[in-house]
């Protein structure tokens, strides 16, 4: 049976965004294709997704690789159903100090939180424009509108990922395609974070850290909203969070 499709790039951990996304999708009758750089990671999600009942699919993608990003809308293009929403969710926080850091370090940020933006938006709105319809959502954060030391390449990055959403959101608008932003204003309850800094979720209190599935209900209702009044861009942060 056909049924409508979800890709979401930039997955990872179980704990994390990525796979909130995913489990958001599954919840709501997508296939979904989960994409992102280690097969196993990927496996594991799918199997979950699977094992609840779910349809679902593994593409190992690196997102710098114009030829990666290609196979991986390749292979969706295969699969039995319209293309219905795409998540870009890759990046990390990329820190140096400026003095030492390297032209590779600073290109490399860019590749992953912007370049690849590019390609997998790309892709995604020739499928999403000739439908006339379907949802195109990116991952920011803080940075895309503040620049602090040490994430110089990080924000520079995610600054560029957010002029590429709002230029395509201009564009494909007006052919029936939803592309939108969301600024990640603080930290989330995931594996990356955590593992980091064990004690932070302690530190932050009851609800100082943004849920992943939190977050994944705030991007399906956007990608829900009626034509006649949609956002690009929203902002999420815990409700103790200074801004």
């Amino acid at each position: 049976m056909s049924q409508k499709i979800a890709v979401v790039v930039g997955v990872g951990a179980e704990n994390g965004l990525g796979a909130a996304l995913c489990r958001k999708a599954a919840a709501q009758g997508r296939h979904v294709a989960v994409a992102g750089r280690t097969p196993e990671k990927l496996d594991r999600i799918v199997k979950s997704l699977m094992d609840g009942g779910a349809s679902a699919s593994a593409h190992r993608v690196d997102v710098t690789e114009e030829g990666d990003v290609e196979a991986l809308f390749g292979a969706v293009d295969g699969l039995a159903g319209d293309l219905d929403v795409v998540c870009y969710n890759a990046g990390n926080s990329h820190t140096h100090d400026t003095l030492t850091m390297s032209a590779d370090f600073f290109e490399g940020a860019w590749r992953v939180c912007c370049l690849g933006g590019l390609l997998v938006g790309r892709e995604a709105l020739k499928r999403l424009s000739a439908n006339g319809k379907g949802s195109l959502l990116f991952t920011g954060a803080t940075a895309s509108l503040r620049s602090r030391p040490p994430y110089i390449p990080f924000a520079s990055a995610k600054a560029g990922l957010r002029a590429v959403a709002a230029g395509m959101a201009r564009e494909f608008g007006p052919a029936g395609v939803h592309v939108a932003h969301f600024i990640i204003d603080g930290g989330i309850e995931g594996e990356r974070l955590l593992s980091r800094n064990p004690a932070l979720k302690d530190r932050m209190g009851e609800n100082g850290m943004l849920s992943p599935e939190a977050i994944a209900d705030t991007y399906w209702t956007i990608h829900e909203q009626h034509p006649s009044a949609w956002s690009f861009e929203v902002d999420l942060r815990p409700f103790k969070e200074t801004f």
